[in-house]
Order: structure tokens, then C-alpha cells, then sequence
């Protein structure tokens, strides 16, 4: 098995701590799928606004699940979270810290929790995505409360999820308000 040795430099608390490691083909290859997995494909990389870009990494997937039956729509957006969960666990494990920006998915499961039962149409992709933003960046009530005291991975893309939900509620009142929407 081929063996390669690389170089990590972690600050904590003012201090740099270099920790050389040799890690395998495979960890390599873990770590890869988990850092694409958590940055939605490279978007939580973006140097401004990567939770904004995780965002549009959802749009594809609300496009493809608007078309399922409701109630397979609705378990592929549970299991998306439990992925979300998982992955953000082990993201945070590898980073060594907690939400680090780059990681996104739970912004991506957050819109899939926004968009639930919202037919994909560009007037209701806007308003969602805006919507979601804006709580997932305001976080209030309990939203901020789990940011807050939820941590790990679960915490990560829970708030993102509570967010989704109130933003999800907001747009089946709206468009039952208004008939739809124009």
C-alpha cells in the first residue's frame, strides 16, 4: 500500500502546532469525498459567500425532486439530511472545528427542507431561496437556539433545517394567501 507523509499546521490559541502524518491511499481518497461532500462539490470553497453558493448547489436537486411522487420526495429530503449530518461530522472532525465555512451541505439540505411540496418554478425558486438566506443568516427564535447550543454535525445542519422548515411553512402560507404566486 502506498504511504504518503504530509505536513498539517493547526493555531490554537496563538500557538502553531505542525504534526506531519502519514496517511494512505484510501484515507486520502475518505477525505476527498468527505471535504466535496461537505463543500457541495467545491461551492463551500468560494472566498465570499460559500453559504450563498451551497445554496445554488440545491436548486438542481429541488428541480429533480419536484418531479417524485410527494411522499418519495419527502424521504429522499430526510435521508439528504442524515447524509448532511454525518458528513458534517466528519468534516468538522477533519477541519478540527466547529461549522467551519466550508462546509455547506447543510445549507443545501436547508433549501431542500425550504422547497418541500413548493413546485420548482423560478417566481417560488426566488422567493425560497431568498427566504432561506435570510433566516439562516437573521437565525431567529429557535434557529439561533440550536446554532447556539446544538453542536457537531447534527448542530451544523440542524439550524440550517429549522430554518428550512419556518421558510417552508412561510411559502405554503404565502402561496395559499395568494392563490400561488403572479
Amino acid at each position: 500500500m502506498m504511504m504518503a507523509t504530509t505536513t498539517t499546521a493547526a493555531t490554537v490559541a496563538g500557538v502553531t502546532t505542525t504534526v506531519a502524518m502519514t496517511t494512505s491511499a484510501s484515507a486520502r481518497v475518505y477525505r476527498a469525498v468527505v471535504f466535496s461532500l461537505s463543500s457541495a462539490l467545491g461551492l463551500g470553497y468560494a472566498p465570499k459567500g460559500p453559504g450563498t453558493f451551497g445554496t445554488l448547489a440545491a436548486i438542481p436537486l429541488w428541480f429533480l425532486l419536484a418531479r417524485l411522487p410527494l411522499w418519495t420526495w419527502g424521504v429522499l429530503v430526510l435521508v439528504a439530511i442524515a447524509v448532511a449530518v454525518a458528513v458534517a461530522s466528519e468534516a468538522e472532525r477533519l477541519y478540527g472545528a466547529h461549522d467551519v465555512q466550508r462546509i455547506v451541505i447543510d445549507e443545501v439540505v436547508g433549501l431542500l427542507a425550504t422547497s418541500f411540496a413548493v413546485p420548482f418554478a423560478w417566481p417560488e425558486v426566488l422567493v425560497a431561496f431568498v427566504l432561506f438566506r435570510a433566516l439562516d443568516v437573521w437565525k431567529p427564535g429557535v434557529i439561533g437556539l440550536i446554532d447556539r447550543r446544538v453542536h457537531g454535525g447534527f448542530g451544523v445542519v440542524m439550524d440550517d433545517v429549522a430554518a428550512g422548515v419556518l421558510g417552508c411553512g412561510l411559502l405554503h402560507v404565502a402561496r395559499g394567501l395568494l392563490g400561488g404566486w403572479w
